[in-house]
């Protein structure tokens, strides 16, 4: 069993940044890839980032690429999410999961879940 807890949200302007931090429990943090999703009101949980077991290989949305930068330290069993210039349609519920799978963008195939940390951009 792995728990996700992520923490980092909060009230920016936009044009700022934020870094989200998702702290794992378990001895087994490198065995899975780790992505970010998110998921603003009315609307659908969305793909944000994903990053492959070793750090090695990472993947992002059309809409972050350039912006957001994901990264994971598996000696402290955390993944980040580093995210700059900052735009209001990045205001939703950020999420880390965790996957036994090499690397996937559906978040059907993921396996554990944090609780989710809010992030809101002001224009």
């Amino acid at each position: 069993q792995v728990q996700l807890v992520e923490s980092g949200g909060g009230l920016v302007q936009a044009g700022g940044s934020l870094r989200l931090s998702c702290a794992a429990s378990g001895r087994t943090f490198s065995s899975y890839a780790m992505g970010w999703f998110r998921q603003a009101p009315g609307k659908e949980r969305e793909f944000v980032a994903v990053i492959s077991r070793s750090g090695g290989s990472t993947y992002y949305t059309d809409s972050v690429r350039g912006r957001c930068t994901i990264s994971r330290d598996n000696a402290k069993n955390t993944v980040y999410l580093q995210m700059n210039s900052l735009k209001p349609e990045d205001t939703a519920v950020y999420y880390c999961a965790g996957t036994r799978n090499p690397w996937s963008t559906d978040g059907a195939e993921y396996d554990y879940w944090g609780q989710g940390t809010q992030v809101t951009v002001s224009s």
